[in-house]
């Protein structure tokens, strides 16, 4: 576990129903985690790709078959900047996310980021079986995760309020270091539930 931009922790994060947004690469427990901490402290939870089958009636993959990758990040990016403008709510956003500017923005400017962090092997472990992942549909996913994890660290890591690292704990585990770096930051009151 790490600490990051302290100011900003503490600035977006004056009011006790400041957002929380989880940002990581796919098969890092961002829906998973997120839905348990907004559980605990009993806000509403939003799936970033989740809504966005919601809204449109298709699923992920069917998404990117008919409109490519670029048309799924056109609605994604809608659907972060409406779901980033509520209030007391937790977001799992999608691995791609924080691609456009755009959507890093709003995420950073809007709430309290928490980078779930996995190793691209241990994402691999996670995620080979799932064929709900359209950019592991490759010859070799794990290399592709491999070359996401290069391109996306770094801008996870630069709106990142805190980065939680996901190797071993459990998810009871995950959701309890969480809670700890948002209570000290004000989000959490207490001892969470």
């Amino acid at each position: 576990m790490q600490q990051v931009r302290d100011a900003k922790a503490s600035s977006a994060t004056s009011a006790t129903n400041a957002n929380v947004f989880f940002v990581g690469l796919m098969g890092a427990g961002k829906t998973t985690v997120g839905r348990a901490v907004a559980r605990r402290l009993d806000r509403p939870f939003f799936d970033s790709d989740h809504e966005i089958e919601a809204r449109t009636g298709a699923r992920i993959p069917l998404i990117f078959e008919m409109e490519g990758e670029e048309g799924f990040r056109e609605r994604e990016a809608q659907v972060i900047d409406d779901l980033t403008a509520r209030e007391g709510i937790v977001l799992a956003t999608g691995g791609g996310a924080v691609l456009r500017p755009e959507n890093r923005a709003a995420l950073k400017e809007r709430g309290v980021v928490v980078y779930l962090r996995a190793n691209p092997h241990d994402l691999w472990l996670r995620t080979r079986r799932d064929k709900n992942r359209p950019l592991l549909q490759t010859e070799d996913p794990k290399a592709r995760l491999e070359a996401l994890y290069a391109v996306r660290d770094p801008l996870y890591r630069e709106i990142a309020d805190f980065i939680v690292e996901t190797g071993r704990p459990s998810v009871n585990g995950l959701v309890n270091m969480v809670l700890m770096q948002l209570e000290m930051t004000g989000v959490a009151r207490g001892p969470a539930r």
